[in-house]
C-alpha cells in the first residue's frame, strides 16, 4: 500500500486488531512520524514520538471538542465532561479536578485504599484463589465511593463495580460489550446526578473536601453550577478513572513476577524506588493506545498539511516505547526512572505536558499513588502463589490485560 492508498482505505479493522501498536508500526513502515488514513470512514491524521506530542498539545492548533468518536464520548468520557473542552471553560473545569486530588486529600485516598486491601486479604485467604483483576475493582469501587462522598449501600456494591466498570472495559467493544456500556453508562449518571441533587438541596451531607461536594458546588466561567448531568458526568470522571487502576495494578503484579530480582529487591528497600517500578510499569505496559483531538486552525508540519476540523490521533503506547528518546525501549528498566525525570511530552501514559494547561490526565497522581500502595501490599504485606506460568499480555484487548486474567492461590498477610 503506497501513501496515497492511506487517504482512502479505512484502517479501523487494521486499529482493532492492534490497537496499540498500529499507529507506530504504520509510521515505522512509512519512515514516518505522521500518516493519513480513514478511521470509521473519516479521514484521521495519526501522529507518534515526543515532537509529535509536543505539536499535539499546542492549544493554538488543536482543540478537544469533537475529537472524542461518538462511541467513545458515549461511554468511557460521557457528555459535557473535561476531556472535550478548551479554553477557559477546561481550564477551570480542570482546575476543579485539580483542587480535588491536591496531596493531602490522594493521601487520603490511599490509606482508605490499604484498609480495604487488608480486609480483602482475608476474604481472598478464604476463597483460596481470585482473578485479582475483578477482585481490584471491588476494593477500588468501595474505597473511591467512601472517599469522594458518594454513598455505596454494601448491597449495591457490585453493580455498581460492574457499571464503573463497564464505562472503561466494555468501551473499546464494538458489539454486545458496546451495548453494555451505553447501558452503564446510563445508569451511572443517574446515580451519580442523584447524589448531586441530594447535596444541593441538603438532603445529603458531605464533607466540604470530598469530590461530590466539590463537583456540586462548581461554578462554570458564567458563575453557574453544572447541570446536573453534567456534573454527574464529572463525579464518574472522579469514580470510573479510580476502578481503572485496577488495570495498572494488575500490570504491576505481572511485572512483579517478570522481574523477581526487582521484586526482592523492592520487598528488602524502604520504599524510595517504588515510583520508579511504577512509572516504568506505565511506560512498558499498554494503558491508553491514543489520545484524539481536533485541528483548530490549518497548519503545516513536517512537510504534511493539517487542515482545520481534521481529527488526529497521537500514539501514546507508541511515545513511550520510542527508541530516539528511550534507550533500549523494550527492556524493562526502572533505574531509567532513576536517572532524571522523564520529558513530559515522550512520557505519555496518561497523555503529555502538564496537567494543569494541557490535556493530560489529572488523575495520574492519583494513579501512581495507588498503584504504590499496592506495590507495598504485594511485595511487604502479602505471601501468594500465581495460579499459572506468566501469561502474555492481550494486546488486541482494550484495556489490554495478561490474557486468561492474573489468577494468585495460597494467599495470607505477610507476619513481620
Amino acid at each position: 500500500m503506497t501513501f496515497s492508498d492511506l487517504k482512502t482505505a479505512d484502517s479501523t479493522i487494521a486499529l482493532l486488531r492492534d490497537p496499540y501498536r498500529y499507529i507506530s508500526r504504520r509510521a515505522a513502515d512509512l519512515g514516518e512520524d505522521v500518516f493519513e488514513t480513514r478511521l470509521l470512514l473519516r479521514q484521521t491524521t495519526c501522529m507518534t514520538g515526543a515532537e509529535a506530542a509536543g505539536v499535539f498539545y499546542d492549544p493554538a492548533r488543536f482543540q478537544r471538542a469533537g475529537a472524542a468518536p461518538p462511541p467513545l464520548q458515549k461511554t468511557l468520557f460521557g457528555q459535557g465532561g473535561v476531556q472535550g473542552l478548551d479554553g477557559e471553560h477546561h481550564r477551570k473545569r480542570k482546575a476543579m479536578f485539580l483542587q480535588i486530588i491536591q496531596p493531602d486529600r490522594v493521601e487520603v485516598l490511599a490509606e482508605l485504599v490499604t484498609q480495604h486491601w487488608r480486609r480483602a486479604v482475608g476474604y481472598w485467604a478464604l476463597a483460596g484463589q481470585i482473578d485479582l483483576y475483578p477482585q481490584l475493582q471491588l476494593l477500588l469501587t468501595r474505597a473511591v465511593c467512601e472517599w469522594a462522598g458518594v454513598p455505596l449501600p454494601e448491597a449495591e456494591v457490585e453493580n455498581r463495580t460492574r457499571q464503573l466498570t463497564a464505562l472503561f472495559d466494555d468501551a473499546g467493544d464494538i458489539g454486545l460489550g458496546h451495548r453494555r456500556s451505553r447501558a452503564a453508562r446510563k445508569a451511572a449518571e443517574s446515580w451519580t446526578a442523584d447524589v448531586i441533587k441530594q447535596i444541593r438541596s441538603g438532603r445529603l451531607a458531605v464533607p466540604d473536601w470530598s469530590a461530590a461536594s466539590i463537583i456540586a458546588h462548581h461554578q462554570e466561567p458564567d458563575g453557574r453550577p453544572m447541570e446536573p448531568r453534567v456534573a454527574a458526568v464529572e463525579l464518574l470522571n472522579v469514580l470510573r478513572p479510580t476502578v481503572a487502576t485496577a488495570v495498572y495494578i494488575t500490570f504491576v503484579a505481572h511485572a512483579l513476577e517478570a522481574h523477581p530480582t526487582w521484586r526482592e529487591r523492592l520487598a528488602q528497600g524502604n520504599g524510595t524506588e517504588d515510583l520508579a517500578f511504577i512509572e516504568e510499569v506505565r511506560r512498558t505496559y499498554p494503558f491508553f493506545p491514543a489520545a484524539a483531538a481536533i485541528v483548530r486552525e490549518e497548519f503545516d508540519w513536517r512537510g504534511h498539511r493539517f487542515p482545520q476540523g481534521r481529527r488526529v490521533l497521537l500514539d501514546l503506547y507508541g511515545t513511550n516505547h520510542d527508541p530516539r528518546t528511550w534507550q533500549q525501549p523494550t527492556r524493562f528498566d526502572p533505574e531509567r526512572f532513576l536517572r532524571e525525570d522523564p520529558d513530559p511530552f515522550a512520557f505519555v501514559p496518561q497523555g503529555g505536558g502538564d496537567p494543569a494547561v494541557h490535556h493530560r490526565c489529572p488523575g495520574e497522581p492519583v494513579a501512581t499513588r495507588l498503584m504504590g500502595t499496592a506495590l507495598d501490599q504485594l511485595t511487604r504485606h502479602l505471601t501468594y502463589t500465581p495460579v499459572q506460568p506468566l501469561a502474555a499480555v492481550d494486546y488486541r484487548r482494550l484495556p489490554a490485560l495478561p490474557k486468561g486474567g492474573y489468577r494468585i492461590k495460597s494467599i495470607s498477610a505477610r507476619r513481620h
